[in-house]
């Protein structure tokens, strides 16, 4: 995974235990080789990613985004998407990962749950400013900078779609299941999508969750 341009850059991996959930196990590795064998990794296997190190950054911090996107058919295909969101911040100020950083919670990982216990954590009833607040509070900020507000919502908008298509085999299984054939009344899906996004204004979808599954 050696990049031509660039010889001496080596990957950062990211570790996130199955089922798991708000931070709990997500760690940090240079060599896959040092994937915790801790809690028995047979019964409880991880998703491995490449890890994103030069994220977009707003005050020194990084950050992400989480959107809410309701399935209202499978077929037709009928999506939308819920017009703000979340954004979490880190509450250290954030370096590329190296094996002396690797630990540090608060420069890597955005989740609130974590960030919530370091002594840098912001609580603001404003929901425009503090270490968890509105997405379009961030758009503001980015549009305040001179960046192109409506190519990112363009952007995010494709990478939805993609996503969402790219889960609708499996979605129609959940839905077969689940509610019988026939039956009638409103049936939707609520998937929430978080996305990161690079210093050069590239969107990466993070994770997804699906969230909820309405009758």
């Amino acid at each position: 995974m050696m990049k031509e341009s660039d010889p001496p850059w080596k990957p950062t991996f990211i570790v996130k235990p199955d089922g798991g959930c708000q931070g709990d196990g997500i760690y940090l590795i240079k060599d896959p080789s040092d994937i915790r064998m801790a809690g028995n990794l047979q019964s409880r296997p991880a998703v491995v990613q490449e890890y994103i190190s030069k994220p977009l950054l707003i005050d020194k911090l990084k950050f992400d985004i989480r959107l809410y996107v309701l399935l209202k058919s499978l077929e037709p295909l009928e999506i939308y998407i819920a017009k703000d969101g979340l954004s979490r911040f880190c509450t250290e100020p954030y370096q590329e990962p190296t094996l002396k950083n690797l630990h540090q919670v608060f420069m890597h990982l955005t989740n609130y749950s974590l960030n919530i216990h370091s002594g840098n954590f912001i609580h603001s009833d404003n929901a425009n400013t503090g270490s968890k607040r509105t997405f379009s509070s961030v758009l503001y900020r980015l549009s305040s900078k001179g960046v192109d507000i409506k190519k990112l919502w363009s952007d995010i908008i494709s990478l939805v779609i993609k996503t969402v298509i790219a889960l609708t085999p499996e979605l129609k299984v959940y839905y077969q299941s689940d509610i019988p054939a026939g039956k009638p009344g409103p049936t939707c899906f609520q998937v929430g999508q978080e996305f990161l996004c690079k210093g050069h204004l590239t969107t990466t979808l993070k994770h997804i969750l699906i969230l909820s599954m309405g009758f």
